[in-house]
């Protein structure tokens, strides 16, 4: 079955930097779309960026650009999140996502803490 498994959360200070991965096992990874969401608390969840299946082609939320870099390895079906100059309001849970045919896949999120 489909699996997407987050790892990479963690606590850091204002300025700091983090990156998140996402294994995937299940499907044909390098077919794929593949996107990163994040869910802050008492907000509704947003795009943060996405992928295309060979890696030509990103996509960022404004308020991300510049800060973060999305990148894969085809090879080992993984996703990953650069995430540098992290500020407070970058606090959330982060989910990595795909759509395979008509179903969506979610990952169990990965919380990153922006704090001091």
């Amino acid at each position: 079955q489909v699996q997407l498994v987050e790892s990479g959360g963690d606590l850091v200070q204002p300025g700091g930097s983090l990156r998140l991965s996402c294994a995937t096992s299940g499907f044909t990874f390098s077919r794929y779309t593949m996107n990163w969401y994040r869910q802050a608390p008492g907000k509704e969840r947003e795009p943060v960026a996405s992928i295309t299946s060979s890696g030509g082609s990103t996509y960022y939320a404004d308020s991300m650009k510049g800060r973060f870099t999305i990148s894969r390895d085809n090879g080992k079906s993984t996703v990953y999140l650069q995430m540098n100059n992290l500020k407070p309001e970058d606090t959330a849970i982060y989910y990595c996502y795909a759509r395979v045919g008509v179903t969506k896949y979610w990952g169990q999120g990965a919380q990153v803490t922006v704090s001091s």
